[in-house]
């Protein structure tokens, strides 16, 4: 929901950096794998309850996953690449409530079992439908920029990095914020699922 908005607000200084690593000969694709193991050192910052220290973690993941946008951009945008980023991101995004299960099982393990439940189907739709998109040469309004259809929704890449910020700020919350959180995960992949459903069908009885 709020992913068009944060990208304007951090495009230009994405951008500027992008340029710097640029010159250094830094390629997206090693941005990418940086960020990811950046945002596994978050795992066991959780897992022995160092929150800052995971909160940091988190953050640098996702400042790399913007600056390998925009290198891809400057270097030119591709399907492996896309790939890649889009794997390791959900990867990323099931390892952060993993960590905190295991931080404490006894009053997190169920409410982050729902948690990464909830991405399944957030993530299963999504890309359930950008193959589909991909197929029948649907192009997306909003992110024209993207290797693949992104999917709009209650909790996209930002609220979900603000749900992890906050799980690091107010840990002894987790259970009650990832039920809500999990819960508007749910909405998200109903609404995509239709929508999806939909112009799909809309689609093919327009080629019929």
């Amino acid at each position: 929901m709020l992913d068009r908005f944060s990208i304007k607000i951090i495009k230009a200084p994405l951008e500027l950096a992008a340029k710097g690593l640029h010159k250094l000969n830094i390629s997206a694709n090693q941005t990418t794998l940086f960020g990811f193991i950046l945002g596994c050192l978050a795992f066991p910052s959780l897992i022995f309850q160092q929150y800052d220290l995971a909160l940091v973690f988190v953050i640098l993941n996702r400042i790399c996953d913007g600056l390998d946008g925009a290198l891809a951009r400057i270097q030119g945008i591709s399907d492996s690449g896309g790939f890649l980023d889009i794997s390791l991101d959900f990867l990323f995004y099931s390892l952060i409530p993993f960590g905190f299960v295991l931080a404490n099982p006894e009053q997190n393990a169920i409410a982050g079992a729902f948690l990464i439940f909830s991405f399944i189907g957030t993530g299963s739709s999504f890309l359930a439908f950008a193959v589909m998109a991909g197929k029948r040469d649907i192009e997306n309004p909003v992110y024209k920029n993207k290797s693949l259809y992104y999917m709009t929704g209650l909790t996209e890449g930002t609220e979900t990095i603000a749900c992890f910020v906050i799980f690091c700020l107010f840990p002894n919350y987790f259970a009650e914020i990832a039920y809500l959180f999990g819960t508007l995960c749910w909405i998200t992949t109903a609404n995509r699922i239709w929508a999806g459903f939909t112009t799909l069908r809309d689609k093919e009885n327009l080629e019929a």
